[in-house]
């Protein structure tokens, strides 16, 4: 049996980047409801840098970055598929439109643009400083009783990492979103409720069914439903379905709550699909727990497949790696799970692992297994059970491209993106992995150091990721389709859980939180100009 509830103007389900949008519904005058599964607000956004592609935005402008017209190339050129040319347009357009709004509001304050490099630096209209803005931090004093409401960065979910008074990155956008919704007075927010299907009359989308605290509840909606859920990365039975390799659902650094309900209650209804066979991958680095991190790229060493051969540039953006392992695992005839990350005692001498530089590496990684040392490349190639030989020419031939600087197989160090690596890496969120490597004055490339100095090391890199990229298919209002491409009245989509306007691939720092927030607000422009 369910309870009836009180109607809103808007619901919201998911508490991620479509919090953003809930706050310009309910800054509207709009009655808006947010109603996440989990006890804590913020989903995969909470455990983000906060990163948003908005090309055009004030804050950009402010820096003097170029305005929407390279980034508009860009995409067109990356993406490269003309059907997604109107979700383009209406993101390109919405991104600046919704930080001029959200920069009047003293709880979101000033954004600032923060150097990243784009990811496909080949392109035309690539940009090396990059498009993308940040959030300012916030203090847990600011935000006061609702700062508990936020969901923990992953490192201190996993490890319980001390992240101090201070939140960061996706936790200060969303802390800053949930005080400015909750402070307009037409927002309301219902944790640990879950969509469990959409309220269809007469073709419309009127509410939605959930379970909130056990209890089975109908919601009505008299405007529209946002379903800003995340995507179906933590649901197995999905991901064997459509994904290309086991254990996906494991690997993932999606939030705890994204299994899909979103997805399922509008295929239910009829909605049209797209993409669910990919996913915004990333190189996970296995650590003492057994799980992989987000691993944005690799200053030394090697990467080599079960064949003992190098398969990439190690410092390529993580998406392409990622992509890349995952495709390779599945067309070339040879593991690339796991993958294999070699490197020697110099490495280890200038970096250390698994922290800053000057941090030794901490026993538990020795202990765990997660990392591995052997004395002799035999040793090493018994370790993960590679062929010698071929695990010899691979490092013979590395260790010649460290003499001349130049990566002639795969040109590490060549791009903007991989040169950022030389100087920051790590997850955000996590300070103390965030640090510079020291010069190496003794190699003309410093991404290119030999591995000729034994003790060696190998550790392993999975294909993770940060969320699905499939999901419903949507017009450029945000409107979730039917196949013959009509809108389904009432339901909107944004983030993960509509199919990517960047299609299959990732353009730069920023597009997924980008989307989820862009989406969101141009979901509201269209709830709100329906009947005003």
């Amino acid at each position: 049996m369910s309870i009836n509830e009180d109607a809103y103007d808007v619901v919201v389900v998911g508490s991620g980047g479509g919090l953003v949008g809930a706050y310009v519904a309910a800054a509207r005058g709009l009655r808006t409801l947010v109603i996440e599964k989990t006890d804590r607000v913020g989903g995969t956004t909470a455990y983000s840098g906060a990163g948003l592609w908005f090309p055009g935005s004030a804050p950009l402008r402010r820096a003097g970055v170029d305005g929407v017209g390279d980034a508009r190339t860009y995409l067109r050129s990356v993406v490269d598929d003309s059907s997604r040319e109107p979700l383009q347009e209406a993101y390109l357009r919405a991104g600046a439109q919704l930080i001029d709004e959200l920069e009047q509001n003293e709880w979101f304050q000033s954004f600032v643009h923060g150097p990243v490099p784009e990811y496909y630096a080949e392109v035309p209209g690539f940009s090396p400083a990059g498009h993308t803005i940040f959030p300012p931090p916030v203090t847990v004093a600011e935000l006061g009783e609702q700062a508990r409401l936020v969901r923990n960065c992953l490192p201190t979910e996993r490890w319980g990492h001390d992240e101090g008074p201070v939140l960061s990155g996706g936790r200060a956008l969303i802390g800053r979103a949930l005080k400015a919704f909750l402070e307009t007075g037409n927002g309301s927010l219902r944790l640990n409720t879950a969509l469990e299907s959409l309220v269809v009359e007469d073709g419309r989308v009127v509410g939605v069914e959930a379970v909130s605290d056990g209890e089975r509840v109908t919601i009505r909606a008299r405007r529209g439903v946002i379903l800003a859920a995340g995507g179906f990365e933590r649901n197995h039975e999905l991901r064997e379905k459509y994904q290309p390799f086991p254990r996906a659902s494991e690997w993932t650094h999606g939030a705890p709550g994204n299994t899909g309900d979103a997805l399922q209650a509008g295929i239910a209804i009829g909605a049209a699909t797209d993409l669910l066979d990919a996913a915004w991958y990333t190189p996970g680095l296995v650590w003492p727990d057994g799980l992989p991190l987000f691993h944005t790229g690799t200053r030394g060493g090697v990467w080599v497949n079960a064949a003992g051969e190098r398969f990439i540039n190690e410092t390529r953006p993580y998406d392409q790696a990622g992509s890349e392992i995952v495709r390779l695992h599945t067309t070339s005839g040879v593991s690339h799970i796991p993958a294999h990350w070699v490197f020697d005692q110099r490495q280890l001498d200038r970096d250390s692992f698994g922290g800053p530089a000057e941090q030794p590496v901490r026993p538990e990684w020795f202990e765990s297994g997660a990392l591995k040392k052997a004395d002799t490349l035999e040793e090493l190639a018994e370790l993960i059970d590679v062929p010698l030989e071929a695990l010899r020419k691979t490092i013979e031939e590395f260790n010649g491209y460290a003499k001349t600087g130049v990566d002639e197989k795969f040109h590490r160090g060549e791009t903007p993106w991989d040169q950022i690596a030389h100087h920051v890496l790590g997850y955000p969120g996590l300070p103390e992995l965030n640090y510079a490597a020291p010069p190496t004055p003794d190699w003309p490339n410093p991404l290119l150091l030999p591995i000729d100095t034994p003790p060696y090391y190998v550790a392993t890199i999975l294909p993770a990721d940060i969320g699905t990229k499939g999901g419903l298919k949507t017009d450029e209002h945000a409107r979730v389709l039917r196949p013959d491409g009509s809108p389904i009245g009432g339901l909107y989509a944004s983030g993960n859980t509509m199919a990517a306007m960047s299609g299959r691939v990732y353009p730069g720092a920023g597009t997924p939180i980008g989307s989820s927030t862009a989406f969101s607000y141009l979901a509201v422009l269209d709830i709100a100009g329906a009947t005003d």
